[in-house]
């Protein structure tokens, strides 16, 4: 063996000596003249853009095989300004070839390209010329077939003019490696880019060069990967009159707040957004994205259904959409209508530049949704975001254990939200209702409420400054905390100067209940308040204000002639003061008075007007009447201290 190989080594060394002779041969009495004509007019064959060379050609054969050209630009198609401008263009040449004095290119690189493309008003581009010549070439049977497999980019720039959409961007450090379809009819570029501050991977790959440049339909792959989002696309493209797509997408992103502002979208509020993930059939006809089979999700919300995405000079987006549990908490996190740590209304101005942004359509459906605290059941609910103004409707949703309708509004003028809100709500649990709702913690029962309310502002509290409109509640079989009517009646009906005692403790339950306030101007005025308990009954009437969220009531409560210890009832005249989530409730002093036997004569004895409020007065801080600052709760059995 050792033999053979001898013997076949040295017929191999001969040769290959051979070659370098002939090689070294050739260097000295080639044409370097023809050469670099002939490497000229390849890439004119392949680019089928004229070469421009304004530097020095540096011509090389052994030990490397290549011709360089200094400061090239490149221009096709009778454009007055370079499509393509190159550093240093390097034609790496075919050695066998070369030999027999035939010169092939092997390969290309580019140092430092800078690359422009400019699409007009009427989507014509600069690089039009280029792509049709390359079509040309490449298809079979062409005179100059192309002859060189493998373009390389290095440290390259793109910029990209879109005068009908008013897009300009700008690709830097480009290093890509370009696999011609010399030979097969596949093509594929691979390599790197920065974007907007961000590097990105990528890699495209077509299964028909010459069908995808011709417009003809084509295999496609292509792969971006960066810090803020990975896509994927695996299908076919075609591009006859319009721009056609047809394959699998998929989508990656741990933020997907980051990645929008990082491609130039805004993003509403401060919170949610966050990891992203979609897959879908998608089919591309211009700039109409229809997306099928979707299965998405979103800060750990899952979906599925139909999205469609367009930008014919606005963005817009329509979505029908299924899941089975949706958390909406992150997205309204941010969003206070009261101050942090007190009662006032918040005065941070709104933030309203995301819905001038894009327009949506959307209708979404979730077997069990939360909002915050609110524990929604089955819902279906659409979002229509369109010229700056987002209309909400709930269909149905099993809410409160009962079911909630309606719709909210929010129009956009300059920095002042305009809002409009109708919501029915029918056989709620209105202890949960209220609380969440409206903030009062004392009703309980079940009922309806009806709601229909407008307002304008910047802020929360320009908006409870401006509110108009009405609501009404009805409800049955419940019970209104924080003081216990009946008791209080019977002992005052006994013994009218006994003392306020705590008015604040114990329940009233009630039978029905009856609520009619209209708005006007953050005033709310009562129309009609009436509630019927087993033995007593209430009537109220007054104002509260919603932007310092106080009430000022007056009301009768009464025994009914079945509780009354006599045949009339019982009526004791009350006022309710002071804030929504602590109001002061106390009787009317002077009534008080006069069911005394004792006082009423001294009241009315007294005709001079100072003497009868000193009187008065007395009488108030014996009895309890009056308005009193609240005491903690150690001290809420006080009979002095009237709350």
């Amino acid at each position: 063996m050792a033999q053979g190989m001898k013997r076949l080594g040295m017929p191999v060394a001969a040769l290959f000596g051979l070659a370098v002779l002939a090689l070294i041969g050739t260097s000295w009495f080639i044409n370097r003249d023809a050469l670099r004509q002939a490497v000229e007019a390849q890439i004119r064959a392949v680019t089928g853009l004229d070469l421009v060379v304004t530097g020095a050609i540096d011509v090389s054969v052994f030990p490397g095989s290549y011709v360089s050209f200094h400061n090239v630009g490149l221009k096709g198609g009778g454009t007055a300004d370079p499509a393509l401008q190159v550093e240093v263009l390097t034609a790496n040449l075919r050695l066998l070839p070369l030999l027999l004095r035939r010169f092939e290119i092997a390969d290309v690189m580019m140092l430092r390209p800078h690359i422009h493309v400019v699409r007009d008003a009427g989507g014509a581009s600069n690089w039009t010329p280029f792509v049709e010549r390359i079509a040309r070439t490449m298809k079979p049977g062409a005179e100059n077939q192309v002859s060189f497999s493998e373009i390389r980019i290095q440290d390259g720039e793109l910029k990209y003019e879109d005068a009908a959409n008013n897009v300009k961007e700008q690709l830097d450090d480009i290093d890509l490696s370009l696999a011609w379809p010399s030979i097969s009819r596949s093509f594929a570029a691979t390599g790197q880019f920065d974007w907007r501050g961000e590097r990105v991977d990528g890699s495209i790959s077509a299964s028909d060069f010459v069908a995808m440049l011709s417009g003809d339909r084509s295999g496609l792959k292509a792969r971006l990967v960066s810090a803020p989002l990975k896509l994927a696309f695996d299908g076919s493209l075609a591009n006859r009159t319009s721009l056609m797509m047809e394959g699998t997408v998929t989508v990656d992103s741990v933020s997907l707040r980051n990645a929008l502002r990082w491609m130039g979208q805004p993003v509403p509020g401060s919170g949610g957004f966050g990891r992203f993930t979609l897959k879908a059939r998608a089919s591309v006809v211009g700039a109409s994205v229809a997306l099928t089979n979707v299965n998405v999700e979103l800060d750990g919300n899952a979906a599925e259904g139909v999205m469609t995405f367009a930008n014919n000079g606005r963005q817009m987006l329509q979505a029908t959409l299924a899941a089975g549990n949706l958390d909406f908490t992150p997205y309204i996190s941010t969003v206070r209508l009261l101050a942090s740590g007190a009662r006032d209304w918040n005065r941070q101005l709104f933030d309203l530049s995301s819905l001038s942004a894009t327009d949506l359509d959307m209708r979404l459906s979730a077997a069990r949704v939360i909002v915050g605290p609110t524990r929604l059941g089955r819902t279906a609910f659409g979002a229509n975001l369109r010229g700056g103004a987002l209309a909400l409707s709930v269909g149905e949703a099993q809410m409160y254990g009962g079911i909630a309708k309606g719709s909210f509004g929010i129009a956009r003028s300059d920095a002042i939200a305009d809002v409009k809100a109708q919501f029915q709500f029918t056989d709620v649990d209105l202890q949960a209702c209220a609380s969440e709702l409206f903030g009062i913690t004392k009703l309980s029962g079940r009922g309806n409420i009806g709601v229909s309310l407008m307002a304008s502002g910047s802020s929360p509290f320009g908006l409870a400054s401006s509110l108009d409109g009405s609501a009404t509640l009805t409800g049955h079989n419940g019970a209104i905390a924080g003081f216990n009517v009946e008791q209080l009646l019977k002992r005052l009906e006994r013994r009218p100067l006994s003392g306020g005692g705590n008015f604040r403790s114990g329940t009233t339950p009630y039978d029905n209940l009856n609520v009619s306030v209209r708005f006007n101007d953050g005033i709310a005025t009562v129309e009609d308040i009436r509630v019927d308990g087993p033995t007593t009954r209430l009537t109220l009437t007054g104002t509260a204000s919603v932007p310092s969220r106080e009430y000022d009531l007056k009301g009768v409560a009464s025994l009914t002639p079945a509780a009354a210890a006599g045949d009339k009832a019982f009526e004791l005249p009350f006022v309710v003061q002071g804030p929504w989530d602590d109001p002061l409730v106390f009787p009317d002093p002077e009534s008080l008075i006069r069911r005394s036997p004792g006082a009423a004569p001294l009241l009315d004895a007294v005709k001079d007007r100072k003497t009868r409020d000193a009187v008065r007065s007395v009488i108030e801080r014996f009895t309890g009447g009056g308005r009193q600052p609240a005491v903690p709760e150690a001290a809420a059995g006080s009979p002095a201290k009237a709350n």
